[in-house]
């Protein structure tokens, strides 16, 4: 295995290891945005302007996406050459 291969193996490792918190806030973030926007929050979160705005649970539904696309990919196996 060349040296080039190796160290794009290392950053890839690396990215994934990283991923996986990303992805978890970006989720957290974007299921209380969609919840805000939906007017389904509670507590402190009822309390914001996002509250039942329909942008805001579109926003928050495409994070939310995106950070489970990171989860999924940081917990995915790496490819057998």
């Amino acid at each position: 295995m060349c040296p080039a291969s190796m160290e794009i193996q290392t950053i890839v490792r690396i990215a994934k290891s990283i991923s996986g918190p990303i992805g978890l806030f970006l989720a957290v973030m974007g299921g209380i945005w969609t919840l805000q926007g939906l007017n389904l929050a509670w507590g402190v979160l009822a309390r914001s302007f996002m509250q039942n705005d329909r942008h805001w649970a579109v926003y928050g539904a495409i994070l939310l996406a995106v950070g489970l696309g990171l989860i999924a990919w940081g917990f995915s196996k790496p490819r057998q050459s």
